[in-house]
C-alpha cells in the first residue's frame, strides 16, 4: 500500500472518531452501589455532584432490590404502580434519552423510605454561540459546515484512490 493511501485511510477513519458523540457511564452511588443508605440525601447529594447529559447511561447496581423511574408525585410518595422503567436483575442500565428531570425509587418496600430514591436532572445540549452575519461580503459558511465539505472531498478522494 502506497503511503498516500495509508494516509487517506488514516484521515478517513480519524474523522469518524471527530464526530462520535460523547457519552458517559455512571455507577449510581459510585463504588457502594444502590443500597439503602445511612443518609437518606446520599444519593440526590451523589447525583448534584455529577453533571449528566442527554445520551448518558446510568447503571444500578445491587442485590436483591430493584429500581423503578417514576413521575415526580410516585417518587413522593415512594410509591409506583406503573413505572415508567422497571428492572429487578441486579445491574439495571438506564438511558438518559432528553433532558429533563428523572426521578428513581426502589421498588422493594420500605427501601425508598429509608433514602432509597434519586432525583437526576439532564442537562439542555450546549448550544452554538449566535453567530452575526455579515451582509456585506456575502454568505458566509460556518467553520462545522467547512469541516464538513473537508472530510467529504477527503472520503471522495479516499474511495477514489481505493478503486484507481
Amino acid at each position: 500500500m502506497t503511503s498516500s493511501k495509508a494516509f487517506l485511510y488514516l484521515v478517513f477513519f480519524s474523522s469518524f472518531h471527530f464526530f462520535t458523540v460523547f457519552s458517559t457511564q455512571f455507577t449510581v452511588g459510585g463504588d457502594k452501589g444502590w443500597i439503602i443508605p445511612k443518609d437518606d440525601q446520599l444519593y440526590n447529594e451523589w447525583a448534584a455532584k455529577n453533571r449528566f447529559k442527554v445520551n448518558d447511561t446510568l447503571t444500578f447496581l445491587y442485590k436483591k432490590d430493584s429500581v423503578l423511574a417514576v413521575t415526580q408525585e410516585e417518587y413522593e410518595k415512594c410509591k409506583s404502580v406503573h413505572p415508567i422503567y422497571f428492572s429487578n436483575n441486579g445491574k439495571s442500565e438506564f438511558k438518559l434519552d432528553r433532558p429533563d428531570l428523572f426521578y428513581f425509587i426502589s421498588g422493594v418496600s420500605g427501601h425508598c423510605e429509608r433514602g432509597l430514591k434519586m432525583i437526576v436532572k439532564v442537562l439542555e445540549p450546549a448550544s452554538p454561540p449566535n453567530q452575526v452575519a455579515d451582509h456585506t461580503t456575502g454568505p458566509s459558511t460556518s467553520g462545522a459546515a467547512q469541516l464538513v465539505n473537508v472530510v467529504g472531498v477527503l472520503v471522495v478522494s479516499l474511495f477514489g484512490a481505493i478503486f484507481i
